[in-house]
């Protein structure tokens, strides 16, 4: 049995991201069969028990994860070619009236936010950002089963074979897609269920197979869905809610 670095010991258990456990060691929050590991590349051996101090407890506890009901015009992460950035909406104004969860609006809760699951400029709808490394992991990790759902509106005509071929059958840069749910919402829209998140993934998929894009919104993302959530504005994730 070989030994492994401590911190993809730690990403693959759930217990942090692979960054947040090179901080955790550098600050001695982590210990090794009840022994502080202090020294970052440090392994372990796969059998052993990693175990967080209260301190890394404590910041995970503190961390806040945000949902944004994104409009079409935004790009998901860092500003580019002119373009603003989503996380430019969260501020106390723009905050959801419904939201119940009782955390106070903080701009420490900008700090460190990470798009867990990108839209891009042209898409609206539910769009995450968190600061906990463990939920960016699970919604976008490699090994990620989450599913994310989508209203989608097209123009042009589209066939029983080429339906078919949206729920399994094509290909995107050279690699099979994953089987999707591809149905029929109403006469000119389609609800997509996917289980990854390619770029531009669904408007290549329908260019494919001659349809034209004309509106996308993504309204599920595991178990939490945009529900009544305003376009434009945002809430926190509640403490018992999951995707």
């Amino acid at each position: 049995m070989e030994k492994v670095r401590i911190s993809k010991l730690m990403s693959e258990r759930g217990l942090c991201s692979r960054r947040e456990a090179d901080s955790y060691i550098e600050r001695g929050w982590v210990r090794v069969d009840g022994v502080v590991v202090s020294e970052l590349g440090a392994r372990a051996f796969p059998d052993q028990v990693i175990t967080l101090e209260r301190a890394a407890q404590a910041r995970q506890t503190s961390r806040v994860t945000i949902l944004i009901n994104k409009p079409v015009g935004y790009v998901s992460g860092q500003a580019e070619k002119g373009y603003t950035p989503a996380v430019a909406l969260i501020d106390a104004r723009s905050r959801f009236a419904g939201d119940r969860h009782p955390q106070r609006f903080d701009r420490g809760h900008l700090e460190g936010l990470a798009v867990a699951g990108r839209l891009d400029i042209d898409s609206q709808g539910l769009l995450v950002l968190t600061q906990d490394g463990r939920i960016a992991k699970h919604l976008i990790g490699e090994d990620s089963s989450v599913d994310k759902e989508y209203l989608v509106r097209v123009q042009g005509d589209l066939s029983d074979q080429g339906l078919a071929l949206l729920n399994h059958g094509l290909s995107l840069d050279g690699k099979k897609l994953k089987p999707a749910i591809v149905r029929w919402q109403n006469h000119d829209q389609l609800r997509f269920v996917l289980r990854e998140g390619k770029k531009r993934q669904i408007r290549r998929m329908c260019e494919l197979v001659g349809l034209k894009v004309v509106g996308l919104k993504r309204v599920r993302i595991g178990r939490v869905s945009l529900g009544d959530l305003p376009l434009g504005q945002w809430r926190y994730l509640r403490d018992d809610e999951a995707f």
